[in-house]
């Protein structure tokens, strides 16, 4: 069955994804209807964040967005909406995943795993971050996902693609402590094979891309651009709901971030014919 086929309703993707093979008693936490991603609100990104990947917001409020691109060490910031924008410049070009604003501190992740902080405040006094680099926290890999939880002062990080993993079983992550001195301080697993047993096969293995914890369940949302999937999973990173995104709405999502009230959000890449965006979800359960 192709993609072009589902609604992309959260209700009506889990009952699909009941007719693939998931047994009755995933039944009813599937059925869960909290967003509708057929129904998002469009926020196209200016030419200079065409190639959108991280987003985040400062303590769940969504006036501001915090945004990194794959290309330049910048941290840009602009409000819902408006293409007008500023910028926090922290190193130089590279290639920049995913961002995080924790306990007062901004945390960038490259690809190749380093983080660069800089002090919150430096996005509202400074053109130029005073940055400090750190590398050697994580092992070799690739990396875009990373999350910062204001509540714990952890930082999660995920795996895309790990020496130590086995391609089709599991993807590494690891825990680290917020704060200008930051430190690897554990590690956790998610299981693909948990993932296909609600989805079914996967093509290409299972690349997260971006992670985000919704602050009203406390589940995990987990996403893969290559794969266009979200994975919805509990505290404990166990897989409980696989959606799949439609290529009309999720060009290349990479991003990913939740208000306070637990709306949803989604940066999705643009490319030649197609401008970056940010979709936003309503959350539909108060």
């Amino acid at each position: 069955m192709t993609s072009k086929k589902y609604t992309f309703s959260l209700v009506f993707s889990a009952f699909m994804l009941l007719g693939m093979g998931c047994n009755p008693a995933e039944k009813e936490t599937l059925a869960v209807k909290e967003y509708d991603l057929s129904k998002p609100e469009v926020f196209n990104m200016p030419e200079s964040l065409k190639e959108i990947s991280g987003i985040a917001f400062n303590k769940g409020k969504s006036d501001v967005f915090y945004a990194v691109q794959d290309e330049e060490g910048k941290v840009f910031h602009l409000s819902w909406k408006n293409q007008a924008h500023k910028f926090t410049k922290f190193a130089g070009k590279g290639d920049f995943e995913d961002i995080t604003i924790v306990k007062d501190q901004v945390v960038v992740l490259k690809s190749n795993g380093s983080l660069f902080s800089f002090p919150f405040a430096d996005t509202q006094l400074a053109q130029t971050a005073k940055t400090k680099e750190h590398r050697g926290l994580l092992p070799k890999g690739e990396y875009e996902g990373m999350f910062g939880d204001e509540v714990s002062g952890k930082i999660y990080v995920l795996c895309k693609s790990c020496a130590g993993d086995i391609p089709g079983k599991n993807v590494s992550g690891y825990i680290l402590s917020a704060g200008s001195s930051i430190q690897k301080t554990g590690d956790f697993t998610l299981s693909v094979d948990a993932i296909k047993a609600i989805a079914g096969k996967i093509k290409k293995g299972f690349q997260p891309s971006a992670l985000a914890k919704n602050p009203v369940t406390g589940d995990w949302f987990i996403l893969s651009s290559i794969n266009k999937l979200l994975v919805v999973a509990d505290k404990n990173w166990k897989p409980k709901q696989v959606y799949p995104l439609s290529s009309n709405n999720f060009n290349q999502p990479e991003g990913i971030a939740f208000d306070k009230l637990g709306n949803l959000f989604i940066s999705n890449e643009g490319d030649e014919t197609m401008d970056g965006n940010i979709l936003k979800f309503k959350r539909l359960i108060k």
